[in-house]
C-alpha cells in the first residue's frame, strides 16, 4: 500500500494512489515472453515482452503497423513524471522507438490484459 511522500505533491501523490485502485501491470513480473494486449482510447497494441523493457509492438497504423522492437519506458499520468515498467488503466504508455525521433506517447489506456506467459 502506497504511504503519500512528503516531498511530492498531493496531485503526485493522488495519481499514485489512483493507479493502485484502477490497477495495471507491473511489466518486471512477467515470464518471458509474454504476450500482452494494451487497449487505449484510440488504438488496440499487442506487445511480446522480450526483456524487462523490450517489446515488440504493433496495432498503431503509423508507428507500428507490423511488428517492431520498441523499448517500453512506462506509463504517465500527461505529463513528464513516468511510472518505470508499469502500464497502468488510465495512464499513457510511453515507448521509443527506432525510427522515430523522442518518445511516443499514446492515449489513455482503458484496459490491459496478459494473453499469454512462458510457463
Amino acid at each position: 500500500m502506497f504511504h503519500p511522500h512528503h516531498n511530492l505533491s498531493d496531485e503526485v501523490n493522488r495519481n499514485i494512489v489512483q493507479s493502485e485502485i484502477e490497477g495495471g501491470l507491473d511489466l518486471r513480473h512477467l515470464a518471458r515472453p509474454a504476450l500482452v494486449e494494451v487497449s487505449t482510447q484510440n488504438t488496440r497494441y499487442r506487445l511480446v515482452m522480450e526483456g524487462d523493457n523490450e517489446a515488440w509492438i504493433e496495432g498503431h497504423p503509423q508507428f507500428c503497423p507490423e511488428p517492431v522492437l520498441v523499448e517500453i519506458a512506462g506509463s504517465n499520468w500527461g505529463g513528464s513524471m513516468i511510472k518505470a515498467h508499469y502500464l497502468g488503466r488510465g495512464m499513457h504508455m510511453e515507448f521509443r522507438h527506432p525510427q522515430f525521433p523522442g518518445v511516443i506517447v499514446t492515449s489513455a489506456i482503458v484496459d490491459i490484459r496478459v494473453l499469454s506467459e512462458a510457463a
